[in-house]
């Protein structure tokens, strides 16, 4: 299984977002390969986006500025890893935030590391995605299209009659940051 192009990640960051619905994000951890599909997402962009590391250009988002195919992970509240895939043209900021995977591979591992919760529970928070699939700090700047630990490949087509569109959640900013419609969720159909 091969991991998605870089060229996957060169575009609109909203376009990417979108566009990671229903891939499949894997992780080799201790040689059990861990993976789920993509069910939940948002873009953040760069100076025009107050919700965004890259509002301004520091050390620890310079990473969203480019190359795209890049992992960023960043420690949050003391206690949660969050996983981001840098995206748009080498140079503009942008990254898309991993919320949520539907568990396909290497589930009972998975909940084993996130102390056994139920199913529904194990991977529905960019958090919950980090601890279940043992991605940390470590992993931080891991090129998404090249690393055999950490990648992200084809999963499936998610038709856009099934994806939910809304503001991004518990964002900080202004009212257009807060408004934008950069959150994208599978809301997949029996």
């Amino acid at each position: 299984m091969a991991p998605l192009p870089r060229a996957f990640y060169a575009r609109d960051t909203a376009a990417v977002a979108r566009a990671l619905l229903g891939q499949r994000l894997v992780r080799v951890l201790d040689g059990v390969r861990l993976a789920g599909l993509i069910c939940e997402t948002e873009a953040y962009g760069g100076p025009d986006d107050m919700a965004s590391h890259a509002f301004r250009r520091t050390p620890r988002s310079a990473i969203m500025f480019g190359p795209p195919g890049h992992a960023y992970v960043y420690f949050i509240y003391g206690m949660h890893h969050c996983l981001n895939a840098v995206t748009a043209e080498d140079g503009q900021p942008g990254a898309v935030l991993i919320r949520g995977l539907a568990p396909a591979e290497g589930a009972a591992v998975m909940a084993g590391r996130r102390g056994g919760v139920d199913e529904r529970q194990l991977t529905n928070g960019p958090g919950k995605v980090c601890q279940a699939l043992g991605i940390t700090l470590a992993l931080n700047g891991v090129d998404l299209t090249a690393d055999a630990a950490l990648f992200i490949a084809p999963g499936v087509i998610v038709p856009d009659a099934e994806v939910a569109i809304s503001p991004r959640i518990g964002v900080r900013g202004d009212a257009a940051a807060r408004g934008r419609p950069w959150r994208f969720v599978w809301q997949k159909t029996e």
